[in-house]
Formats: C-alpha cells, sequence, structure tokens
C-alpha cells in the first residue's frame, strides 16, 4: 500500500530536519474552520489551490484570508487561460480531495507558486493531506524546503 500524503510530508520534514507541529481536529473544510480549530489568525493558513495555466498544472499558495487573482497571474505569467481544477483532476492528480491539499507542490510533481505575502507570518499552518490533520511550521522553512516561485499571485 502507498504511504498516506501526511506520512510522505512527515517524512520529508524528519529527513531535512524541519521541526513542525501536528494538530489532529476535527474535520473542516473552509479555511475559516481551519484557523477556528488551530486556533491562529487566518492570514496564517496556507491554502493551496491546483489550478490548470493552459495546459499545465500548478499549486498556488496563498495566505488564506485572500483569494487568487487569476487576472493579475495570467497578465504576469502571460497564460492564456487559468482555471482551477475539478474535484476529479485534484484527486487524479494528488489522490485528494480538494481542500485538503498541503502546500508542496513537490509531492505530486507539479510546481508551486507561492504568494511573498504569506512571508508576513513567521509560522504557516495547513491541512496536511486530510481534513482533520494540519501542520504548523516556520515559513523560512517552507521556502527553504519547497523552493516555491515567488510573486503576488492573490487580491
Amino acid at each position: 500500500m502507498e504511504p498516506s500524503v501526511f506520512s510522505r510530508l512527515e517524512a520529508t520534514l524528519k529527513s531535512a530536519g524541519v521541526p513542525f507541529e501536528v494538530l489532529h481536529h476535527e474535520p473542516v473544510f473552509t479555511s475559516e474552520e481551519a484557523a477556528r480549530v488551530r486556533g491562529v489568525d487566518l492570514s496564517t493558513g496556507a491554502k493551496a489551490l491546483v489550478c490548470k495555466a493552459d495546459e499545465e498544472f500548478l499549486i498556488f499558495v496563498l495566505p488564506a484570508d485572500r483569494r487568487l487573482d487569476s487576472r493579475g497571474v495570467r497578465r504576469s505569467r502571460g497564460f492564456r487561460r487559468l482555471r482551477f481544477a475539478n474535484k476529479e483532476e485534484v484527486l487524479d492528480l494528488t489522490g485528494l480531495e480538494p481542500g485538503s491539499i498541503p502546500p508542496f507542490g513537490s509531492l505530486f510533481g507539479l510546481s508551486t507558486l507561492c504568494d511573498e505575502r504569506l512571508g508576513e507570518n513567521e509560522r504557516i499552518n495547513f491541512n496536511a493531506g486530510d481534513h482533520r490533520i494540519s501542520v504548523s511550521m516556520l515559513y523560512a522553512d517552507y521556502l527553504r524546503l519547497e523552493r516555491p516561485e515567488l510573486g503576488i499571485w492573490a487580491e
């Protein structure tokens, strides 16, 4: 049986020597619910969105209190088309349901583009492959490990 996304993420973090905290909680399906059960500010949430830009799937990571600026992303990156992946595409690409995806496109062979304003937080919090598991870690460690393309992707 293939290891879960959480197990793969946990192994990646441990092998890199990255300190992190795991929180098991009731299932959450919105960023607001997640912030509430974690007891943190909404802006610390690292919301991972799987999108299709022209013919390529990507993961955008945004502060959870913001939304994707599709028009700005298309303009700055030169994409002709940009849309959210549908539930079936997300499942095919990640093995996960929308809303449970960690901000590590590298776990799925996808490029990661992170809104640089997430760095206004020392720590970030995110669902870790399950609606009932959250991880908290330093933003600096996230950058060092994932090496996302930084930009302004949200409004």
